[in-house]
């Protein structure tokens, strides 16, 4: 299977040409992989050098002439390090673009901590109006990142090398609880003792701690709008709750970046109804040895052991 980035690169190459007013603002990064495209449209793939803050400016800029950019380099350089440019360049000025990362949270253990983004969708929340994907499969990046393109708001699409062994559809969800909406989450696994939202590529290992326990399983490629109505459906305080479920909710949020970002989004969704939220994600201290992308998963207890101790620790016996 070809990673998410491979995936980026291929389909992002293809669509220059169908798409005349779609540009691409690299930083370095990735620039071998877009070579031919920068060949083909040298006045649409910019690579700027290792120059984050103007790598932003520039995309912005492109926005502003009424180009759609697409702006890629590891998210620690994408969303951390221009974080000011990012505000005021989109934000402020009310333009539109794509923003798309890879190195994820700790896919390049090697690269340091540098290289490592767990905070990047916390930092995006401070900002009003981005849409935050999470794939996590190279078929829902390209599905996403197709979508993005046909739009003229702010996106940002996560890709990270971890990713589930098969692809779900990302549009509208289907199940006995009903469809969330076109940028909803799905019903994986229906339960009654609690529900689980795992977001991208956090998937598989969620299914596997939670084998065998009655729970509720959503799937989240999208995160941000944040799908209140589905989890409240699901948690059982939606009009299509079961009658005979529990007056209140215990849901646990596992995201592949830093853990309790979407803690108080899912609060606020079930602000009517009795309930606990357990945010799981990748802790706050730093850990200094650069081992392997499955070490850090289990350091973080983002690994199935990790997630199934934790899980039901905290959802009722």
């Amino acid at each position: 299977m070809d990673t998410m980035r491979d995936r980026f690169i291929a389909i992002t190459s293809q669509l220059l040409a169908e798409e005349p007013r779609l540009a691409v603002v690299l930083a370095d990064i990735s620039a071998d992989g877009f070579a031919p495209a920068r060949r083909a449209h040298p006045d649409r793939v910019i690579n700027v050098g290792i120059r984050e803050q103007l790598l932003i400016g520039a995309g912005a800029g492109m926005a502003l002439t009424g180009m759609r950019p697409i702006v890629h380099t590891f998210a620690s350089f994408l969303v951390e390090r221009p974080f000011e440019q990012v505000k005021l360049d989109f934000g402020h000025q009310g333009v539109g673009g794509i923003l798309v990362s890879a190195g994820g949270s700790y896919d390049w253990p090697a690269g340091g901590f540098s290289h490592m983004a767990p905070g990047d969708v916390a930092l995006l929340d401070t900002l009003e109006g981005w849409t935050v994907h999470v794939p996590g499969h190279p078929d829902e990046a390209e599905a996403l990142l197709r979508e993005a393109v046909d739009g003229d708001d702010r996106v940002y699409v996560r890709l990270s090398l971890q990713a589930n062994r098969e692809a779900r559809p990302v549009g509208r969800s289907t199940g006995s609880m009903g469809s969330t909406g076109s940028t909803g989450f799905s019903v994986v696994r229906e339960g009654r003792r609690g529900t689980v939202v795992a977001v991208g590529p956090m998937l598989d290992n969620v299914l596997a701690a939670t084998e065998g326990l009655d729970v509720s399983v959503l799937y989240a490629t999208t995160v941000r709008p944040f799908d209140a109505a589905g989890l409240r459906r699901a948690a059982g305080a939606g009009p299509d709750a079961d009658a005979g479920a529990s007056p209140g909710a215990d849901v646990v949020i596992v995201e592949p970046y830093l853990a309790g970002t979407s803690t108080a989004a899912a609060n606020e969704a079930l602000m009517e109804l009795p309930h606990r939220v357990l945010g799981l994600g990748v802790g706050r201290a730093e850990l200094r040895r650069y081992g392997q992308m499955e070490e850090h998963l289990a350091a973080h207890g983002l690994d199935a052991q990790g997630l199934r101790e934790r899980i039901t620790g905290f959802l009722p016996a």
